[in-house]
């Protein structure tokens, strides 16, 4: 008998959660400081917007990346939850400005800040694959979220993790939306679909 993907998610998510837990207290702000340094592998110019994240314990942290990608003249954006079942939206947001908390242990800039639509988004995962399939929590924002955002045009996703979270393959199911590129701190794996 062969389990369905739901289950066998709920399995592998426990499994990753701990790798992730671990390899966060092992190389933390070392893989981060990493990602920043190897920025160059990520085009990004004046146009570029970034859908970055506020790191929840043990997500490789982007902001060193974010701050670098800034640098060089993207506008950077950070999601924010609206309902259960809806994809998230991006508001425009600098270092150092007032975040709110929000759903999930999550920060948020305020509702005045600008709506913005991210032509990069970073997003944060427990495992992926060399398909670019990623193991997040279940509750499907990011998949909702560049399936909308790559209806309405082009959009990167590049999931950001330590190496050791890469498993030979995930289980998938059709609403799940795969990564284009991978970025750890060992460099950058581009995604190739067949």
């Amino acid at each position: 008998m062969t389990s369905s993907p739901a289950l066998l998610k709920q399995t592998l998510r426990r499994e990753a959660l701990q790798l992730r837990r671990g390899e966060s207290a092992r190389l933390g702000v070392a893989a981060s400081l990493a990602l920043a340094a190897r920025a160059d592998a990520l085009e990004v110019g004046p146009q570029t917007i970034v859908g970055g994240y506020w790191p929840l314990p043990g997500e490789v942290d982007p902001r060193p990346l974010m701050a670098t990608l800034a640098a060089r003249g993207a506008s950077l954006a950070l999601p924010m939850v609206t309902a259960p079942d809806a994809p998230l939206i991006f508001r425009a947001w600098c270092p150092g400005d007032p975040l709110e908390s929000g759903p999930h242990g999550t920060f948020h800039p305020a509702a005045a800040a600008p709506l913005l639509s991210p032509t990069l988004v970073l997003v944060p995962l427990l495992a992926f694959d060399a398909k670019g399939f990623r193991l997040g929590f279940g509750g499907g924002y990011y998949d909702r979220t560049l399936d909308a955002l790559r209806r309405g045009g082009g959009v990167v996703a590049a999931g950001l993790a330590f190496a050791a979270q890469q498993s030979p393959a995930l289980p998938s199911e059709p609403w799940d939306q795969p990564l284009d590129m991978v970025f750890t701190e060992e460099g950058l794996l581009t995604v190739v679909r067949a």
